[in-house]
């Protein structure tokens, strides 16, 4: 099948699409392109996620909006199904891949899912099929790793036998259909006119500038934006550390450097994670590996991002000592695991790394989350007998905490707050000892 045949079964909606990786992206990828018209098919290793989308229910917990409404609607108009069998993708005209790419501790990317997805689709893959790329990846990727998986395990030539591609999302949870019918996507191909039949397709579900661009340009952008993310995060938390020691509070400064025009100073905060930020930068560096070009401010960024937690400790330490309770024994309700508001997904916890801090140090840390699993329940009961309640995440449910019960609960009245989500004011007023990342200490301002 000639690339143009493919992009007119596309334009009539009759080209069968598959998904490989129903995750946060994958799983409202697939819903979005069968709300289109497509017959689409997706492809998931673990059973028990295939079968609870067959039984048209959501595996994404969280506030997402529109999600679980749509899976169930295109289930039962049997557009969407899964399955966890590569051979059902022999038939397949286009296949997207969306797996996950992490880094291991030494920032290097690890492939393993991408590698397995590729292994598996190669043998299977239908002549003039064109298979895109929607995993975040760094850059020559597509050049050194894909490309020769599929030929090598197909037997076949891209742009000859099959066409191939990468459209890097960009979404987020808690906005995933959103972000995906509505941000603008670079979409690169291995030649131009690949690049256009993916715009074909990418137009039925977004209504957004679709950029067409080669793979390198593709892959940079989007490690390039996330990289930016994390620098602008960085400098955020450094100017608050800074306002920490002078006795300012970055909170007003921000808010005032970002009334000057041109500006747009981000927010500091307890920590930088989720899937994309705290590895993308690591993807974009390792694009040069072995080339002669010097990194600074990556490795800076994310030495800065990553030491927050940390901080987030040597605070609750001080406010602790300042209300005479030690740190090792002392017990501590931590609020929020997830790494974004109103979200269960943990991947990259500064949480994570604040617990396993806090119980390295002898601490007696419990949890609160009120989207992930076993962190359930009242927030009011798990603060019984709390020395410190240290804030991470700033769910909606913690912006209108009850503080005079709280503070009722608590052995000791000790609240470090990582994303300044309590009225601090309020807070001081009921007899906490407030703290608050980016400002000068209670006892420093007295």
């Amino acid at each position: 099948m000639s690339l143009n045949d493919l992009t007119e079964k596309i334009t009539r909606r009759e080209a069968k699409l598959a998904v490989i990786g129903l995750g946060y992206v994958g799983l409202p990828v697939a819903a979005l392109f069968a709300k289109a018209g497509f017959d689409v098919l997706g492809v998931e290793i673990k059973q028990e996620r295939v079968d609870k989308i067959n039984a048209g229910l959501s595996p994404i917990e969280g506030e997402e909006p529109g999600l679980a409404q749509l899976l169930a609607e295109q289930v039962t108009q049997g557009r969407l199904r899964a399955a966890a069998d590569y051979e059902t993708l022999r038939e397949r005209d286009v296949i997207l891949i969306d797996v996950e790419t992490p880094v291991d501790d030494q920032h290097i990317p690890r492939y393993e899912a991408l590698r397995a997805a590729l292994t598996q689709l190669a043998p299977v893959l239908k002549r003039g099929a064109l298979v895109i790329v929607e995993s975040t990846i760094a850059p020559r990727t597509m050049d050194t790793v894909v490309r020769p998986l599929l030929e090598e395990g197909s037997g076949m030539r891209v742009n000859r036998d099959f066409y191939l591609g990468n459209c890097p999302e960009r979404v987020m949870p808690g906005r995933l259909l959103t972000n995906l019918s509505s941000l603008s996507r670079v979409v690169g191909g291995g030649t131009p006119e690949t690049a256009q039949a993916m715009i074909a397709l990418y137009r039925l579900i977004v209504q957004a500038d679709l950029d067409a661009a080669d793979w390198i340009t593709a892959e940079l952008v989007k490690t390039v934006e996330n990289a930016y993310r994390d620098v602008q995060i960085a400098f955020a938390n450094e100017v608050g550390l800074i306002c920490e020691a002078l006795g300012g509070d970055v909170w007003t400064v921000r808010e005032l450097v970002n009334k000057s025009p041109q500006r747009h100073m981000h927010l500091p905060g307890a920590g930088v994670g989720g899937h994309c930020i705290p590895k993308d930068p690591w993807l974009l560096a390792h694009g040069i590996q072995g080339m002669d070009v010097p990194l600074r401010m990556v490795p800076t960024a994310r030495a800065i991002n990553d030491g927050m937690p940390a901080h987030m400790v040597d605070l609750l330490s001080k406010a602790l000592a300042q209300a005479g309770v030690s740190l090792a024994g002392a017990r501590v309700l931590v609020l929020g695991y997830a790494y974004l508001e109103n979200s269960d997904d943990t991947r990259n916890s500064p949480s994570a790394v604040l617990v396993r801090l806090l119980e390295s140090l002898g601490a007696d840390v419990r949890i609160h989350d009120p989207y992930v699993e076993g962190m359930q329940g009242d927030v009011v009961e798990a603060a019984q007998g709390a020395d410190a309640v240290v804030l991470m995440v700033r769910h909606q449910a913690y912006n209108a905490l009850d503080l005079p019960q709280l503070r009722a609960a608590m052995r000791t009245p000790v609240l470090v707050d990582g994303r300044k989500a309590v009225d601090g004011r309020r807070a001081r007023e009921l007899g906490f000892l407030y703290w608050v990342v980016g400002a000068a200490s209670p006892a420093a301002a007295s």
